[in-house]
């Protein structure tokens, strides 16, 4: 079982940046693929980026890269999205998702944070 916790949204302008963290309990972290995904109003939710197990691969969002860069801290059990040049079509509910190592899908899942990116 992963428990997850993220934080850092909140509302920006257009251009700003926000960093949002994932906090994950557990001994198990590092055998964790990560992700982050986001749900705009009256939108299906959305993949946004990931971060495999042992650091050595990311994938994004074809609209978020060279925006957005994925890390994560296995010592601290922490996964960050630096999200920088935010557009107004970035605003929605950001969600931090852990991925087994052997399984194809995400199995727990963060309540999300509210980032909102005014024009």
């Amino acid at each position: 079982q992963v428990q997850l916790v993220e934080s850092g949204g909140g509302l920006v302008q257009a251009g700003g940046s926000l960093r949002l963290s994932c906090a994950a309990s557990g001994r198990t972290f590092s055998t964790y693929n990560m992700g982050w995904f986001r749900q705009a109003p009256e939108k299906k939710r959305e993949f946004v980026a990931s971060i495999a197990w042992s650091n050595s691969y990311t994938d994004y969002l074809d609209s978020v890269r060279g925006r957005f860069t994925i890390s994560r801290d296995n010592a601290k059990n922490t996964v960050y999205l630096q999200m920088n040049s935010l557009k107004p079509e970035d605003t929605g509910v950001y969600y931090c998702a852990a991925r087994p190592m052997d399984q194809s899908k995400y199995a727990y899942w963060g309540q999300g944070t509210q980032v909102t990116v005014s024009s």
